[in-house]
């Protein structure tokens, strides 16, 4: 065992980077015990051990104008840890997705003989697909959570390795919904529907009215619904609250829950979802959505222009084709994302078939990521580390 123990520097941007992370920090603990953990990261990556330099809320900023609003503040991190950096050597660097903030800084780190590993590929097979040779020429291998990314790399020569995504070794393969709802204390025959407004305080600006919209849209016609709102922070909470009073909405039968996303899904009959990791997450607990993508309009212009799939929402892109439908920027209309919800509750047979299709999905994607992931970062460290790491 190294005595001293091995250095290992990441950065995570944002919620489903600290939940990625989280779980490697867990698989390389068990191998190096003595290993510690710096840089970038979220309240599951602290639990863990690791060292916060930074929060990474401060790099959870969203679209192109966003974050020229926010570029000298993120500059200026970028700038300051890669000095930090590179003043102590660590033996590995780790880029947890955040691609615009991670990748500038692992071509500086890997020029210098810091071998740099990015965990979860940035989406070059929806927009943006010359960065392939930008990531080429920053990383050291890149870890995808997808199977179809893997040959993109290959193609290229670049060093890869498809891990699988860990949300599909965590969450269960078989339906909970019997369980989430008596934890939640709901009757069984209720009509449940859950309401995923986004993890970013910047997504909740562009979405928490139309959410409220909906659920007003669905009670007049399905008196007796309950709505389940999971929040992930106080900041979010507080921001969906105002909105409440904004739109007039208190007296909707609207349940606001701090986390328990996946048991508000499972509860469900059908979730209205932000596009983003938390699509994922329903596909995986076999619940039929709508998907929704708001932003500003001239992000979304932007994007729209760059995009090369008809679809944007990963339950859509790993099955290949629209399973279930997308409402993005202006057909995001309250009527429209109320419809899309009561038809899922008006045919079974519709949701038992989209049921099937990520049961398929989640299996493939269940891998023990976090192990593989591990064991592929561990092949990454220069040959003398891991001699004696062979040799403890």
């Amino acid at each position: 065992m190294i005595s001293d123990g091995l250095k290992i520097a990441m950065v995570a941007g944002e919620a489903s980077g600290d939940l990625l992370a989280s779980h490697l920090i867990q698989a390389l603990k068990s191998k190096l015990p003595n290993a510690i953990f710096y840089g970038i990261g979220g309240p599951k990556m602290v639990n863990e051990g690791f060292k916060a330099w930074y929060p990474l809320e401060k790099l959870a900023v969203r679209g192109y104008f966003e974050v020229l609003k926010h570029y000298r503040e993120i500059s200026a991190i970028r700038n300051a840890l890669k000095r930090r950096l590179l003043a102590d050597r660590p033996d590995i660097f780790i880029g947890i997705d955040a691609p615009d903030f991670n990748l500038g800084l692992e071509k500086g780190l890997k020029k210098r003989g810091i071998p740099c590993v990015h965990y979860a590929s940035p989406s070059i097979w929806a927009w943006r697909g010359k960065r392939i040779h930008k990531i080429g020429a920053a990383v050291t291998r890149v870890l995808t959570l997808f199977p179809f990314e893997s040959a993109l790399y290959e193609k290229q020569g670049i060093p890869v390795t498809f891990v699988g995504h860990p949300l599909a070794d965590i969450l269960p393969i078989e339906d909970g919904r019997l369980s989430a709802r008596e934890l939640l204390d709901l009757p069984l025959q209720q009509p449940v529907f859950a309401l995923l407004p986004g993890s970013r305080q910047s997504e909740l600006k562009y979405m928490a009215d139309t959410f409220i919209a909906t659920a007003r849209e669905i009670s007049e016609k399905l008196p007796n619904t309950v709505f389940l709102v999971p929040l992930a922070t106080r900041e979010t909470r507080l921001m969906f609250e105002s909105a409440l009073y904004r739109c007039n909405a208190r007296d909707l039968p609207i349940r606001m829950l701090f986390g328990h996303a996946h048991e508000a899904m499972m509860a469900s009959d059908a979730v209205l979802v932000a596009s983003g990791t938390a699509t994922l997450e329903a596909a995986l607990l076999k619940r039929p959505m709508a998907i929704v993508y708001k932003m500003a309009s001239l992000t979304h212009l932007l994007m729209k222009r760059m995009g090369y799939l008809p679809y944007v929402g990963l339950p859509n892109i790993l099955a290949g084709k629209f399973v279930v439908p997308e409402f993005i920027q202006n057909d995001a209309t309250p009527q429209n994302l109320a419809q899309a919800l009561l038809n899922f509750y008006a045919n079974k047979a519709s949701c038992e078939q989209i049921a099937l299709v990520f049961r398929e999905i989640h299996l493939q994607l269940k891998q023990n990521t976090a192990e593989k992931a591990a064991a592929a970062i561990l092949d990454c460290l220069p040959d003398e580390k891991r001699n004696v790491l062979m040799g403890s």
